[in-house]
C-alpha cells in the first residue's frame, strides 16, 4: 500500500479541492504527503506581464509571483495537520512543471503521485490536463488522477469556507512556530510580524468570516431544520468567546513588546487561543457542514456562495480581499521555515 503521496498544486481554485481529497485519501491509507508547487522562473526573462508588474507594482509582484507558492503550500499543510496527516512541502523553480514534478517526487522518495485534472479532454480521449498527461506518460512512479469537473455550488461554497479556515490555521501555526523558534534559539520573536498576525486575525476571521457564517450559513440552516439549533447556539457563543480570548492574547503581546510580560506568558496565551480555534473549526467542519449538505437547497447554497466568493463587503472596502492576501503572504513568507 502507498505510504508517501506526492501532491502537486497549481494556483487555481482546483487546488482547494485537490488538497481536501488528497488529505482524506492519505488519512485512510495512513500515509504522509509531500505537497509541491512548481514556480515559474520569471527572472529568466525580462519579457511579458511579470516584468511589467515587477516594475509598476512591486507589492503585487511579490504576492503574485513570489509569495503565492508559500501561501498555497502553507494552507495545504494546515489542512493535513487538521486531519493528523504528516506532511511536508517543496517548491521548485521551473518553466516545465511536469519535469519538475517528476524530479521532485523522486527526490522526496514518494511512491504515488496524486494529481487532479481540470477535466479537459485530450487527443487521447483522456479527461486530463496537459501537465497531468505528461506526468502520466513519463513517470516511473505510479500516478493517480483525481478527475475534477465543475463542482456544484454547494461544493464551491464549502471549499471557500474551508480555505478561509486553512488560512487562519496557517497564520496560527506561523505564530506558534515563531514563538517556538524564539524559545529554542534564545532570540526575541519578531514583534512586528506578530502584530501583523494580530491585525490579520482581527480584521478577517473575526470581523468578516465569522459574521458571514452566522448571517448566511447558520441562518439558512436554521430555516431548513431545527436539529442543529443547539450546536449553532454553541458555535455563536464561541464566536463571542473567541473575540474576548483573542483580545486578551493581543494584550499579552503588547505587554511583551513593552517588556512587562515574558515569552512564556505570551507563548501560553497563543497556545490557548490556538487550541480554542482548532476545536471550534473542528465542530463547524465535522457537524455543521455535513448537516448543511443534507438540509440546504441549491438556492441556499447560491446565496451562501455569493456571500463568501468575494470579500468586497462595503464595510471593508473593495480592495479588502487583495489586502488580506498580501498580509497573509507576508506572514507566511517571513515566518521562519519549519
Amino acid at each position: 500500500m502507498y505510504r508517501h503521496l506526492f501532491v502537486p498544486l497549481d494556483d487555481t481554485d482546483l487546488s482547494i479541492e485537490t488538497v481536501g481529497r488528497s488529505v482524506e485519501f492519505a488519512r485512510t491509507l495512513g500515509a504522509r504527503i509531500t505537497f509541491f508547487h512548481a514556480q515559474i522562473n520569471y527572472t529568466a526573462s525580462y519579457q511579458g506581464d511579470a516584468e511589467v508588474v515587477r516594475i509598476t507594482s512591486p507589492d503585487d509582484f511579490t504576492y503574485t509571483y513570489e509569495g503565492r507558492a508559500r501561501e498555497l503550500l502553507t494552507k495545504a499543510e494546515s489542512a493535513a495537520r487538521a486531519q493528523g496527516v504528516p506532511c511536508d512541502s517543496m517548491i521548485s523553480t521551473s518553466n516545465s512543471p511536469y519535469k519538475a514534478i517528476l524530479v521532485a517526487a523522486k527526490e522526496a522518495g514518494c511512491d504515488l503521485i496524486y494529481m487532479a485534472s481540470h477535466g479537459r479532454r485530450t487527443y487521447l480521449g483522456m479527461m486530463v490536463g496537459s501537465q497531468t498527461l505528461k506526468v502520466l506518460m513519463n513517470s516511473e512512479i505510479p500516478v493517480l488522477v483525481s478527475a475534477t469537473f465543475n463542482p456544484p455550488v454547494s461544493a464551491q461554497a464549502i471549499g471557500i469556507i474551508r480555505d478561509e479556515h486553512r488560512s487562519l490555521a496557517a497564520v496560527l501555526h506561523a505564530w506558534n512556530h515563531l514563538l517556538e523558534t524564539a524559545r529554542t534559539e534564545g532570540k526575541g520573536p519578531d514583534v512586528g510580524l506578530m502584530r501583523a498576525i494580530v491585525r490579520y486575525i482581527r480584521t478577517f476571521p473575526l470581523a468578516l468570516h465569522h459574521p458571514k457564517e452566522e448571517e448566511y450559513l447558520f441562518r439558512k440552516l436554521r430555516e431548513r431544520t431545527s436539529v442543529t439549533n443547539a450546536e449553532l447556539d454553541e458555535l455563536q457563543r464561541q464566536h463571542q468567546r473567541e473575540h474576548q480570548l483573542f483580545e486578551d492574547t493581543a494584550a499579552v503581546l503588547e505587554k511583551f513588546a513593552a517588556g512587562s510580560a515574558g515569552l512564556p506568558e505570551l507563548d501560553e496565551a497563543v497556545k490557548q487561543y490556538t487550541q480554542f480555534i482548532w476545536q471550534h473549526m473542528g465542530r463547524e467542519e465535522g457537524v455543521i457542514m455535513p448537516a448543511a449538505q443534507r438540509h440546504l437547497l441549491e438556492e441556499d447554497w447560491t446565496e451562501i456562495n455569493a456571500a463568501f466568493s468575494g470579500n468586497n463587503d462595503p464595510r471593508f472596502g473593495g480592495d479588502t480581499d487583495a489586502e488580506f492576501k498580501r498580509l497573509f503572504s507576508r506572514i507566511v513568507n517571513l515566518t521562519p521555515s519549519n
